[in-house]
C-alpha cells in the first residue's frame, strides 16, 4: 500500500510518500511557513509524489496530521485528507501531534509512559499520557500547568514537546525524565508509520481543544434591510 501523509499542525507544510508494504519512504517535502499553508500545501505534495514516482492513483490511503496545533494549519490539513479521500476513494486516518510525539519518543528511548505536552500560551497545556506500547491513557486534554506537572511527577515517565522542559520544572520530584523531541510536531515520516498501521474508522477531524482566537466583530455587522 502506498500512503501520502500530510501535516500542517505547527510551522512545518510536510508531506510524505510511504510504501507500507516494505515500511519505506519513496518521498517527501518539507517547508518551514510559519503561515501560509493552504498556499504552499499542493505543491509540497506534488514534490513528494515526484520525487517517489508516483500519482495520486497509485495512493491506497491518506493519512493527516489532526492536532492539536495551528487552529488554521490544522484545519487545511484535514479538509485536504478528506478531499482525497473523496475523490480518490481511499481511506482517510488522522493522527494527532501528541501520539506522533509520544512515538519518536519511544522510538528514540524504548517502550516507556510518554506525557505529550505542548505549551499552548495563556498558562495551558496541550497533553497527552500514552503507555509502554502507545496506547492512549489520557485523551489530549487542555490542563493548567499545575495538573500537568502532577501528571508528570507521578511516575516514571517521558515527556516530549514544546511544554517539555516547562513542565519538568514545574514538577516537584527528584525523579529524572527522559526527554523526546522539544518540538511541536513529529517528522513526517512518523504520521506516516502510524497511519499505515491503524485500521481505517471514521473520517479524521481535527482536534480543537480550545476555541480560535479570532472572532467575528459582531459590533461591526451590518443590519440585514427588510423587504
Amino acid at each position: 500500500m502506498i500512503l501520502l501523509a500530510i501535516d500542517c499542525a505547527a510551522s512545518l507544510c510536510a508531506a510524505s510518500v510511504y510504501d507500507a508494504d516494505a515500511d519505506r519512504e519513496l518521498g517527501r517535502s518539507v517547508r518551514d511557513l510559519g503561515k501560509g499553508h493552504a498556499e504552499h500545501l499542493m505543491a509540497v505534495i506534488d514534490e513528494a509524489l515526484g520525487q517517489a514516482g508516483k500519482a495520486y492513483a497509485d495512493l491506497g490511503r491518506i493519512a493527516v496530521s489532526t492536532g492539536p496545533g495551528s487552529f488554521t494549519g490544522v484545519r487545511v490539513a484535514v479538509s485536504a485528507a478528506r478531499g482525497f479521500s473523496l475523490a480518490l476513494k481511499v481511506p482517510a486516518v488522522g493522527v494527532t501531534t501528541l501520539e506522533a510525539l509520544a512515538r519518536e519518543t519511544r522510538d528514540a528511548l524504548g517502550p516507556r509512559r510518554v506525557f505529550a505536552v505542548l505549551d499552548a500560551g495563556r498558562e495551558e497545556i496541550h497533553a497527552g499520557l500514552y503507555d509502554e506500547t502507545g496506547a492512549v491513557l489520557r485523551e489530549p486534554v487542555v490542563l493548567s500547568l499545575t495538573d500537568a506537572a502532577a501528571i508528570a511527577a507521578s511516575g516514571p515517565i517521558a515527556l516530549v514537546g514544546t511544554a517539555a522542559r516547562m513542565v519538568a520544572d514545574a514538577a516537584a520530584t527528584d525523579k529524572p525524565f527522559g526527554f523526546g523531541p522539544m518540538l511541536a510536531t513529529a517528522d513526517i515520516g512518523t504520521y506516516a508509520r502510524i497511519a499505515a498501521a491503524k485500521t481505517p474508522a471514521e473520517r479524521p477531524k481535527p482536534v480543537y481543544l480550545r476555541a480560535p482566537d479570532a472572532k467575528p466583530q459582531a459590533g461591526f455587522v451590518l443590519p440585514r434591510e427588510e423587504k
